[in-house]
């Protein structure tokens, strides 16, 4: 299902003009679930990552981005204990969109780097060489190695599932 020629959007110039390689898959853009894209590109779902927006409760925090596998459902205690905060809770679908400037299904932390979100991925992409995330916009998935994508976005590994 990969196309030849990439989409040309922020991630996949950001991607290009760091020398990375990584392999773009294309789909029909409705909304689908990371588990739905899994199937649709014939990739094992823990290999499909979504990317969720979390708020802390603390004022002026940072809002957060939840790299998870799809299957993968966020403890939220868990990823509070992380970040050193009493609470933390999930956006709604509006305010995601709102913070990210990105529509639900195609938030994306390659696309958002410097934009002040923390990155936090799910530890369980250490097992993996490989790992596919949104390319920013729906129906652009990334595939690149789980080094490059931790290097690029300054991502923190910790068990978030």
């Amino acid at each position: 299902m990969a196309k030849a020629q990439p989409p040309r959007n922020n991630v996949t110039r950001l991607l290009d003009a760091r020398g990375l390689t990584y392999i773009a898959h294309t789909y029909p853009a409705e909304r689908h679930s990371a588990e739905e894209v899994a199937a649709m590109l014939e990739l094992p779902p823990a290999q499909v990552f979504k990317t969720l927006v979390a708020l802390p409760e603390t004022p002026r925090s940072k809002p957060l981005l939840a790299v998870i596998p799809g299957p993968g459902e966020l403890n939220l205690k868990g990823l509070a204990q992380v970040v050193g905060e009493k609470r933390v809770r999930m956006a709604t679908q509006r305010e995601a969109e709102q913070l990210t400037g990105l529509q639900v299904g195609g938030i994306s932390a390659l696309a958002l780097l410097h934009k002040g979100f923390r990155v936090l991925l799910d530890a369980s992409a250490l097992q993996l060489e490989r790992m596919v995330v949104s390319g920013g916009q729906r129906g652009l998935n990334i595939e690149l190695p789980v080094a490059d994508f931790v290097a690029i976005t300054g991502a923190q590994v910790a068990p978030l599932t």
